[in-house]
């Protein structure tokens, strides 16, 4: 569980103040307020000393001197809402997308490690970590087992030291999410070792299984996954509950099952609620405009999902789960002060947000802004090499076919050897791969992505390594060469002109800003990719996954072009 921060002279603190030896920080009276374990609606006095709460009921304090005494009278109050599964590096760093969603009443997030195991080590990760808990925010994480592409070396990153170093922590909730767990069903005594070992100090495991069969959630869940994500439809959910596996609710910018599944549960009236949680799975920024997890409860409230129900699936039942109810979740005596105010349960979104005792939002406004974190630990984006006409080489005979946002299947590419530029109109592009140190690269064609795009370059993948897409050499390479000058971002040129672009300066992958402003540009970049034949939902989910592993049918890594289902190299990259 959960690091307790207190320390004996805090704790006796607080409890002198029980005892009217000492007055409270705050104390919020008259609160309408929701008691998880009841499961209702209650009515008392919240006393908050510093970060936690010391006492919910009908009392007063004997001792008011210096506290701030404030009316809550006609509001209703829920914990915090926790986002249980967040992979915090879609455009947006960490930092500001906390503080973003604590705006929005989010102020918990479960994170994925996966760019900090790839960018930097674990002492530098760690001392990030640090800074980020540095802020009135609650940051926890997963310990990832596999790099979810083709990398050469991967054991260099994934090392047992490694993983068993991010086990240790104890903000470190669950191992996984388990993408490689094909290996698992393949023998790989390695990952299920690190899955024991995570179980044995009390962790969670996370699964990551679209589509499995119930043969596969059987033996994924004798191997020790928990809990799974990735349902898809109202059965789905019922073969993974009848199972064992706990179940997280999907509403992401690719995959927003959330209304169809609230559905499914309700006419099939299954009595699971208190079992169920919620996720917006790392969505791309703008699909965050009207909320993070106050959307998710807006979304189950319109579905006719209880209150409570609602609630508890965003808060109470994701920390009873994650063996952290007795610091998060809950609006009850030695919980941390994190608590959403609200117009009423009707209204997710909070008026208000107080989190570790901490002010962020008042009556509609923001109120606190997150100080600076140094993200110089993941080092910089720098370019320091050319491509030469000899790095455009596209005579490779298979391509691969973009069937939608994120699924790839070859194509027999036939173009003329030696051919600068392709017709526009068509759906056929150049792409290629290459390695950010400039030692490798991959070439094939790609279809399906685009009918206009000239030059594209995009150092937002899934390694970090540079995307490059286009029907032009010529602005293919102007491309580079902006995003070179950028050090790191998206870059579409047309002509020899710069279209659109999107800076990344936070190790290539990451705004440096506020995801407001984030929101604009990532707006702006699909409507001009749109305008140039782009026909899916998301393009930055389409250049996160050209390189993942973990769904069919080929996929562009850093080995060369790879056959999923086969499990090898069909084509292997060119060294520079």
């Amino acid at each position: 569980m959960p690091e307790i921060k207190w320390k004996i002279k805090d704790i006796r603190e607080q409890v002198a103040t029980i005892d009217g030896k000492s007055a409270p920080c705050m104390v919020l009276k008259n609160a309408r307020y929701l008691h998880s374990m009841f499961k209702q609606w209650m009515t008392g006095n919240i006393w908050i000393v510093k970060d936690r709460i010391v006492y919910v009921g009908e009392e007063m304090p004997a001792n008011i001197e210096g506290s701030q005494i404030l009316d809550m009278a006609g509001k209703t109050i829920v914990p915090g809402y926790i986002e249980p599964h967040v992979h915090p590096y879609q455009l947006y760093n960490p930092s500001s997308f906390a503080e973003y969603a604590a705006q929005r009443g989010t102020t918990t997030f479960l994170s994925d490690n996966m760019t900090l195991v790839l960018l930097t080590n674990n002492k530098k990760a760690f001392s990030l970590i640090d800074q980020l808990n540095s802020l009135p925010f609650s940051f926890y994480w997963w310990a990832r087992f596999d790099s979810q592409t083709e990398i050469e070396q991967e054991g260099d990153f994934f090392s047992n030291e490694s993983v068993l170093e991010w086990l240790d922590r104890q903000d470190v909730l669950l191992g996984g999410e388990l993408t490689g767990w094909p290996r698992l069903l393949r023998g790989d005594d390695q990952m299920l070792y690190w899955i024991q070992s995570a179980k044995h100090k009390g962790k969670k495991i996370e699964g990551h299984f679209p589509g499995a069969s119930e043969r596969t959630l059987v033996k994924m869940r004798l191997l020790g996954a928990d809990g799974d994500h990735e349902a898809m439809t109202a059965d789905e959910v019922v073969r993974r509950v009848q199972h064992g596996i706990k179940v997280t609710l999907r509403h992401s910018s690719i995959r927003p099952d959330l209304p169809d599944l609230l559905k499914g549960i309700l006419e099939k009236k299954l009595n699971i609620f208190d079992h169920l949680m919620m996720t917006t799975d790392g969505a791309t920024p703008a699909f965050y405009q009207d909320g993070v997890m106050d959307k998710c409860i807006q979304v189950a409230l319109d579905a006719g999902v209880n209150p409570i129900d609602a609630y508890q699936m965003a808060s109470y039942n994701i920390a009873r789960y994650y063996n952290m109810a007795s610091l998060h979740g809950m609006v009850a005596t030695g919980r941390y002060a994190t608590l959403n105010i609200l117009k009423d349960e009707f209204s997710p979104q909070p008026e208000s947000v107080l989190s570790k005792g901490v002010w962020l939002k008042k009556d509609g406004e923001q109120v606190y802004d997150f100080h600076a974190i140094d993200w110089s630990g993941l080092g910089e984006f720098d370019l320091r090499f050319e491509l030469r006409e000899d790095d455009f080489q596209f005579s490779m005979p298979i391509g691969m076919e973009l069937v939608n946002d994120v699924i790839t299947k070859p194509f027999s590419a036939k173009i003329p050897a030696h051919k600068r530029e392709l017709p526009v109109g068509k759906e056929e592009s150049y792409l290629m791969l290459v390695d950010r140190n400039g030692k490798w690269r991959v070439n094939t064609m790609i279809k399906g992505f685009d009918t206009h795009v000239k030059g594209f370059a995009s150092s937002y993948s899934n390694t970090g390594d540079i995307i490059l897409i286009g029907k032009s050499i010529r602005d293919m390479k102007h491309a580079f060469q902006e995003l070179k000058n950028m050090r790191g971002g998206i870059v579409l040129v047309e002509d020899g002109e710069v279209a659109a672009s999107l800076p990344l300066p936070i190790a290539g992958g990451m705004y440096d800003g506020k995801v407001e402003h984030l929101i604009e540009k990532e707006l702006a970049l699909k409507e001009a990719l749109r305008e140039r034949g782009y026909h899916h939902t998301d393009a930055i989910y389409t250049l996160l996954f050209l390189q993942s592993t973990h769904l069919p049918y080929i996929r562009l890594t850093p080995r060369g072009i790879f056959d999923v289902m086969k499990n090898n190299v069909m084509l292997p990259s060119v060294m520079r």
